[in-house]
């Protein structure tokens, strides 16, 4: 009846993208890739796999998913009224001692 196909979808984050990108030839890469590189280069954490621990670790504090995570650590707030921009955007409500520890977690890594 109807031919569904599903994408599989991963979520990475910037230092990840840094990676990926990195392995290009930039000169024969396309205008959208140049951009996002030299976006990553500036906006990127250094550590990938500390970058995936870390999210992992807010994940397991069990109030947000691996995507959210990703977007927390690529934006990498300092105070709770910054991450509350995030969760209020996800209509999620948080309490704030988790959230003291989603920033000690991302204070961490930068």
């Amino acid at each position: 009846m109807f031919n569904i196909k599903t994408k599989k979808i991963t979520v990475i984050s910037l230092s990840e993208v840094k990676d990926i990108l990195s392995k290009l030839d930039i000169t024969n890469a396309d205008q959208i890739q140049k951009r996002t590189y030299d976006y990553v280069i500036k906006f990127s954490t250094p550590d990938t796999r500390k970058l995936k621990k870390t999210s992992e670790k807010i994940v397991a504090l069990g109030y947000l998913n691996l995507e959210e995570a990703h977007q927390i650590l690529n934006v990498n707030p300092k105070t709770i009224p910054e991450l509350r921009v995030f969760t209020s955007g996800w209509k999620k409500l948080i309490p704030t001692e988790v959230m003291e520890q989603i920033l000690s977690i991302v204070e961490k890594v930068y």
